[in-house]
């Protein structure tokens, strides 16, 4: 009879099946971004369980699909498995993208409160919204250029807009912002539009508190522009507080989309509370008026990249400086219990310098003692306690003042 294997063995034989996250995707080593989001998209909507209920082996491809997303996904993490392999990326850590719409209530609810706790969970796009969008069966509302919407949409559901922008509009620049004033959780999304007429889901920026709201937006204007993805190395610094300074800037990725071009695009607002509806104002505009933004916007992201390469520096002299420290703090603690033992072996040699016997009480006596004196203090304290305690006057010792000049 086979003996049980054990979880690290295990888990040795899940890695030695593990086929290449570039193979699993269908793409190249050198695929960019967009390339490899585009396939996981694909992927990720023909084998979600939604559509694939009671068959085990699309849900193995589900997760097999999104593992490769996670690690081709992260920079940092895609050139440690193009260096090294799986030994070099941290499977155990991997943050995987929950769709609310596929969650029971209790999962949501668990979701909801760790979410309050401070943990970043990071949400996908529900597949049914993204199969409508494929099949063309989505209504579409036009969002005039340099007009703002306010709507509410509900959870896990989306409201697409469509934007027609000319040449001199898309050479100029288009921003696309939604904010929402009571907080809410959306996602701005960008589709394609494919040859049969429906939509494939291109970009997606997730709403972050700014102030007094939660806001996304996209920005198309000819030049890199960044986002910083905020739930990047959340697991890692919360091992190490001081990870979560340097890794902060970390997550301050380039766009994939730099500029559109003439036509007409689709965006859409989903709905990303785990309970309620989202309360939300989208608006399209023109970067022609704004162009003292944009070289502002241009600036301020490359001082961000150089403090990111300081910080990235500063790192390496930290950590040596904390390094001696923490030696010099374990020193400085060995030195003065060092100290205090010579100290207390020097009194006890002079101690050792005389020839009277010294008097010493047993622990039985000083405990008598001790109960003698709390005793006599305890009867002190009560005779003082009644000598000073004024006398009560019985109730039949009235004081009566009796005005002697008039009659009874």
């Amino acid at each position: 009879m086979p003996g049980h294997r054990s979880k690290s063995e295990k888990h040795d034989g899940d890695k030695q099946l593990r086929r290449d996250p570039y193979e699993v995707l269908g793409v190249s080593r050198s695929s960019t971004d967009q390339e490899i989001k585009t396939a996981y998209r694909k992927m990720a909507l023909k084998y979600h369980p939604d559509k694939n209920a009671n068959d085990p082996k699309a849900a193995d491809m589900f997760k097999e699909v999104t593992f490769s997303y996670n690690i081709l996904s992260d920079p940092d993490k895609r050139r440690q498995y193009d260096s090294a392999g799986f030994e070099a990326v941290e499977s155990d850590n991997q943050e995987l993208e929950l769709d609310l719409s596929s969650l029971g209530a209790v999962n949501t609810m668990f979701a909801a409160l760790f979410s309050k706790l401070g943990v970043p969970i990071k949400t996908t796009v529900s597949a049914t919204v993204l199969e409508e969008a494929l099949n063309g069966v989505v209504t579409i509302r036009p969002l005039p250029l340099g007009q703002f919407i306010s709507k509410r949409v509900e959870k896990q559901c989306a409201h697409f807009y469509s934007v027609t922008i000319t040449e001199e509009e898309a050479r100029a620049g288009f921003v696309c912002r939604v904010h929402s004033s009571d907080k809410s959780k959306f996602k701005l999304l960008y589709f394609d539009q494919e040859e049969n007429g429906g939509l494939s889901l291109a970009l997606q920026e997730d709403s972050a508190k700014t102030g007094k709201v939660t806001s996304a937006g996209m920005y198309f204007l000819g030049f890199p522009v960044y986002r910083l993805d905020h739930t990047m190395n959340s697991i890692a610094a919360a091992k190490d507080p001081d990870t979560s300074f340097f890794r902060k800037l970390d997550g301050f990725q380039p766009c994939e989309l730099t500029e559109l071009k003439a036509g007409t695009h689709v965006f859409a607002v989903y709905g990303d509370n785990f309970f309620k509806s989202a309360n939300y104002t989208i608006e399209a505009l023109c970067a022609a008026p704004f162009s003292e933004e944009k070289d502002n916007l241009r600036n301020i992201e490359a001082q961000i990249l150089s403090k990111r390469a300081e910080i990235s520096k500063f790192e390496a002299e930290y950590r040596e400086v904390l390094a001696q420290f923490t030696e010099m703090t374990s020193r400085y603690a060995h030195e003065m219990q060092a100290i205090d033992e010579l100290l207390k072996q020097r009194n006890e040699i002079h101690a050792s310098y005389t020839n009277a016997p010294l008097k010493r009480s047993t622990s039985k006596n000083r405990s008598k003692s001790s109960s003698k004196e709390a005793k006599e203090d305890g009867q002190a304290k009560e005779k003082r306690s009644t000598r000073d305690r004024p006398k009560k006057k019985k109730w039949y010792n009235l004081h009566l003042r009796v005005d002697k000049r008039k009659a009874c």
